[in-house]
């Protein structure tokens, strides 16, 4: 699938999704909104696919965020809850997600970014909320950076909109991982190629799990876990993981 605003395709069973806006520094349109959706829903349907990747064209921005000339025009509120719709999408995607940022990582891009459950970041990318720069306010991706983020850096970030490197997204605990641009490939690769060696059904159970019990109460959580544990135990994945460990091999992971 190719489209103007986004890129689609699977390789060794990864389904990598593109922005492909490079001369708009891969501000996300709504169509490229809409479009992403749709990836998702191929992405997640295709059993063949293990993990996603998104990344932006080129190799100045990941996402410089919402596409403010498109975001106004028309009903605003409605291509607001579109990309709501998509960040929640992500968050609670099925499937492993891992972003690549290799460029400019800001407003809109950010919430893509803390959306996915592995980032990697090359060391000249950047980092940001600057909406309050041009009397707006970095909204929906606020549940994404309180969940990821210390409150008073939080706080610090949204409030003076200033960029942050690389090692500052690290350290507070933005991303997983920032390497050498040079490097940036190389270190995806290896982290995309260990996620779909993995066992498809106990990620998809335990993924699922972990999202569903983030603001349950303690106690309510660790039973809900402990039921789902025992779902996954029972999975045909699991029997293979524990016979290939006694056996001194590795396992065969079919995704049941």
């Amino acid at each position: 699938m190719t489209e103007d605003d986004l890129l689609y395709r699977v390789e060794d069973h990864i389904a990598h999704v593109t922005i492909n806006r490079e001369p708009q520094r891969n501000s996300i349109s709504p169509r490229a909104v809409s479009l992403f959706l749709d990836c998702l829903d191929r992405a997640e349907a295709d059993e063949t696919i293990r993990a996603v990747a998104v990344t932006g064209a080129g190799r100045k921005a990941f996402c410089s965020g919402a596409d403010l000339g498109g975001a106004m025009g028309g009903d605003s509120r409605e291509v607001f809850q579109n990309y709501a719709d998509l960040l929640k999408r992500i968050a609670g995607f099925p499937k492993p997600t891992v972003a690549r940022v290799n460029g400019h990582c800001l407003a809109g891009g950010t919430g893509f970014m803390l959306a996915c459950d592995i980032v990697i970041a090359a060391e000249t990318a950047t980092f940001g909320t600057p909406e309050v720069n041009v009397g707006l306010f970095p909204m929906m991706i606020g549940a994404l950076i309180f969940r990821n983020v210390l409150r008073k850096k939080a706080m610090e970030m949204v409030l003076l909109g200033e960029r942050l490197t690389a090692a500052d997204a690290l350290e507070m605990g933005m991303v997983t991982r920032v390497v050498p641009a040079e490097r940036l490939d190389e270190e995806v690769d290896k982290i995309l190629a260990a996620l779909a060696a993995k066992s498809p059904i106990g990620m998809k159970i335990g993924k699922e799990a972990f999202y569903t019990t983030q603001d349950m109460p303690f106690e309510d959580a660790v039973d809900f876990l402990s039921g789902k544990l025992g779902e996954v135990a029972a999975t045909e994945d699991a029997r293979e993981g524990i016979t290939a460990f006694i056996e001194k091999r590795p396992p065969v992971f079919t995704g049941r």
